[in-house]
This record gives C-alpha cells, structure tokens and sequence, in this order.
C-alpha cells in the first residue's frame, strides 16, 4: 500500500516541487492551498498523471481556528478517495515573507507571523499526530535565517527558530511511534516568496548568489528532493535533525 504524504502550500514555489518530488517516491499527495485553487488544480493533476493519487484542500493557517474544520475535511477525504487509509507524512511549508526592519514591526504583524509560522505549524501538527501511522514523519520547512541574521528577517526568522526547537520535541515525544521528526532549511531560493525579492532584484540575487560556495541562489528543485528522501525508508535514522540546503552559504 502506497504511503500518503500531506504538504501545506502545496500548490506553487517550494511547496509545488515539494509535492512533485514526494510523488516521484511513490507517495500519494494531499497538499494545501490558501488563494490559488487553479495552481493546486494543476498540481494534483501533473501528480495524477505519474499514476499516483492526489488532492487539495484549502487551509488558511492565519485563522488558526480552521485547522479543526481542515481536519475534518480531510479525515472525509481519506476515507473518499484514498481508501480510509492513514497519512504518513506530514510537510509544513505553508508560509509567508515581508521584509521587515524590527523598529518598523508591528503587533499585528508579529501576530500573522506567529499564526502562520509557529502557532499553526504547533496545532495543525497536534491534531494530525493522532491520525497518523506510526513509522512516517514530520517535516519542518525553516531558513537559513535562524543559522545567520538578516536584516528585516526577526519576526519570520524568529518564528522558524521556534519551529525549530518544536521539531527536536516532536522527536523526542513520538519517537516512541517510530515517527521522525525533521528541520529543512533553505537558503535564498528564486521563487515568487516574499513578493519574489530574489527574481525582482538582480543585484540582491548577485550578492547572495556570491555568498554560497556553490556561487548561485537556489531553486525550488534544490529544495523537494532532500525532502522527498525524508519521506523515504532511506532516512529512517534521520531524527531530530536541522539540514540546511543552502549551497554552502555563509560556510
């Protein structure tokens, strides 16, 4: 029997390849979306096309109070369309950037970083734990910004610390369910994150492209394969880890 993997923001940037990359393990996929159903549309269908199941769901992790509405959604879903089985993998990646100087932030944005980058990680995790199979898997989508500082990057970086620290304590609390709990960090990636800062700025991706020992920014097929061999008995004594994908930045 295939193994199932959910993936938040599934449906463009690291999220899409993510998704892509996992079904290329001969996962089935459930990902999430929160404004582009069109773009998880044709997600689900470049995956089914594999001969692998799959299928999206909304999930707005702002509003905190929709995980339990997301839950039961899904749990509908899995006994629909994926033969009442169980999910094995979880990958949080859902997220949002701003570039934003710490004299500059507000409460209310700190508050949309927490519910989208930690509170909702935390929660969403808590609730999906219990249906699980034992055996599979937490990932956790961080940045590279929680090794090195960037200005501009203390509420999203902090909140990716904190995630961080979770993932050590899911490792810990459910290692005795065989399930592994994991860090992916990314350096700078050129995708449409953070209003596509990377790609709208070719002196930005010039200076960070000559801090990483590889001498380029990454791209979002740099970033689904570490995490689909996390999805893969080839990692089963991978726990508890940080692993940053960056290119060598900053080494």
């Amino acid at each position: 029997m295939h193994k199932i993997a959910i993936i938040t923001g599934g449906s463009r940037g690291l999220g899409k390849d993510m998704a892509l990359s996992v079904a290329a393990k001969g996962l089935d996929i459930i990902l999430t979306y929160n404004t582009q159903p069109d773009a998880a549309a044709e997600v689900v269908e470049a995956i089914r096309v594999t001969g692998r199941k799959a299928a999206a769901l909304p999930l707005n992790l702002s509003e905190t109070g929709g995980i339990t509405t997301f839950v039961a959604q899904l749990s509908n879903l899995l006994q629909t369309d994926f033969e009442d089985r169980k999910p094995d993998f979880l990958i949080n990646n859902a997220g949002m950037g701003a570039t934003i100087p710490m004299a500059q932030a507000t409460e209310a944005q700190f508050d949309a970083f927490l519910n989208v980058h930690f509170k909702g990680v935390y929660f969403l995790t808590q609730q999906l734990l219990p249906l699980m199979n034992d055996g599979g898997g937490i990932i956790n989508i961080s940045t590279g910004t929680t090794r090195f500082s960037n200005p501009g990057y203390s509420l999203y970086a902090s909140m990716k610390g904190a995630v961080e620290v979770l993932t050590r304590y899911i490792a810990k609390e459910y290692g005795q369910r065989g399930i592994r709990a994991n860090v992916v960090a990314p350096g700078p990636v050129e995708t449409d994150f953070n209003d596509a800062a990377i790609r709208n700025n070719p002196q930005m991706k010039e200076r960070l492209s000559g801090m990483a020992a590889l001498n380029r920014v990454g791209n979002p097929d740099d970033i689904g394969g570490v995490v689909a061999f996390l999805c893969s008995d080839d990692a089963k004594w991978v726990n508890g880890q940080r692993i940053e994908v960056s290119g060598g930045l900053l080494v």
